[in-house]
């Protein structure tokens, strides 16, 4: 696993969190929640290769 992408994640990470808090003292409420889940599919986007890969070593280990 690369620091690079923990470094990338931190940093959607933050961008969320300033755009939720912006949006929220907006009372754009709804805008805000849609940008919190926009966050989260960024970084699952971001993570499929390392999900793939853990389960490559999953079958690996156990033989499946």
């Amino acid at each position: 696993m690369d620091i690079d992408l923990i470094f990338k994640i931190a940093g959607v990470g933050i961008i969320v969190a300033v755009l939720n808090l912006v949006l929220k003292r907006a009372e754009r409420e709804e805008q805000a929640m849609m940008t919190t889940l926009a966050g989260l599919v960024v970084v699952l986007m971001l993570m499929i290769e390392e999900i793939g890969e853990l389960f490559d070593t999953v079958k690996q280990v156990f033989g499946l």
